[in-house]
């Protein structure tokens, strides 16, 4: 089961909502939509699922065009962000409410309320209420239900977005292992660049309705098509820096400079920006071509076992991604290491004219 959306408009009271969204998404395929808030991956979703329709181009499913028909008769599936269960209904019952609802034999729908509760380890909890459970058993229970169904698309609107750290790194594990024996296509939205790469799979990035880039996961974040890209799959953004390619170097301003590696080489002279990620600046000398930047601290931001340090001088800011916690005094003097052979390099426009060969991990 193929699901395509072809030149997709949607325009609501005058506002444009997507605009010009080209996608297929092939059979057993793990998709993710990244995009910030009001990106359009909700609505996108809406239209995928027939909740919606599209005010220019179609929607199809395996070939067949889908476009008008309702959600009710397209075999999807969706997990909202809050936890939407049936209050009066036992866990069993809501996972099983789907398949009653569409007059499955008693037998089968207990075999496959067992086979997804067990999947997702909810098995015990059958015979509970919803506000019995613990927030990350009640988005069990949601997916549960919308996975009994044994759907063609099965939609995720950022449905761990309310859950604690741990019980989110959980989910996605179990989500990965799930759909890796399924056969149907599962899209899943998220604000967040991190979980879009551990979730893996392809990445399909939004941008104010319109779809940026798409491709496997990874691609998509070493080898980003335009500036936005790079900077909507980056988190804390790239930091980028203004630039000029003449002669033999690559000048940021009379005092910065640095000779052009054989990579860059190939560029014609003129203006550029550079981007480099923030975890691949470091604070100590990692590479021959490393180039020292004098900065001053502005804000030390610690996040569990990780620093984003914030710093600027007198022509750019940029942000550091730290392992570990450090701490650093507001307007401390910093010198960073700039890995000349891990920048991108943008024109004019926003389209990216070289990508660095040796980038490593993350």
């Amino acid at each position: 089961m193929s699901l395509i959306l072809e030149n997709i408009d949607r325009v609501v009271g005058g506002a444009t909502h997507i605009e010009g969204v080209q996608l297929e998404l092939k059979p057993g395929s793990f998709n993710v939509l990244l995009g910030r808030t009001l990106s359009g991956k909700t609505t996108l979703m809406r239209l995928m699922a027939g909740l919606d329709a599209p005010t220019r181009g179609r929607v199809l499913m395996d070939g067949e065009d889908v476009t008008g028909r309702s959600v009710r008769q397209r075999n999807v599936s969706m997990v909202y962000q809050q936890f939407i269960n049936y209050p009066g209904l036992s866990v069993y019952d809501n996972i099983a409410s789907p398949l009653k609802l569409a007059k499955v034999e008693r037998r089968e729908i207990d075999r496959r309320v067992r086979e997804i509760a067990e999947m997702l380890h909810i098995e015990h909890l059958l015979a509970r209420l919803p506000l019995e459970l613990s927030g990350g058993q009640q988005q069990r229970t949601a997916m549960g239900r919308a996975l009994v169904k044994d759907a063609d698309v099965v939609l995720f609107d950022e449905p761990l977005v309310n859950l604690d750290y741990k019980l989110r790194e959980e989910f996605r594990e179990e989500l990965r292992a799930v759909f890796s024996e399924r056969n149907c296509i599962a899209v899943y939205a998220t604000t967040e660049p991190a979980e879009a790469l551990a979730l893996g799979g392809n990445t399909a990035v939004l941008h104010e309705g319109r779809l940026l880039q798409y491709g496997r996961t990874e691609d998509v974040y070493h080898r980003p098509r335009d500036i936005l890209t790079a900077e909507m799959f980056s988190e804390p953004p790239i930091n980028i820096v203004r630039g000029i390619i003449s002669g033999s170097e690559v000048t940021f301003d009379k005092r910065l400079h640095f000779p052009l590696n054989d990579e860059l080489r190939s560029l014609p002279p003129g203006e550029y920006r550079f981007g480099v990620r923030a975890s691949h600046l470091s604070l100590t000398p990692r590479a021959k071509d490393d180039i020292e930047v004098k900065m001053t601290v502005d804000l030390a931001e610690i996040s569990g076992s990780e620093t984003f340090l914030h710093v600027h001088n007198d022509l750019f800011n940029m942000t550091v991604h730290l392992e570990g916690v450090h701490e650093f005094a507001v307007d401390a003097p910093v010198t960073l290491y700039f890995p000349t052979h891990k920048v991108y390099a943008f024109d004019r426009q926003g389209a990216v004219v070289h990508i660095p060969t040796h980038l490593g991990g993350i």
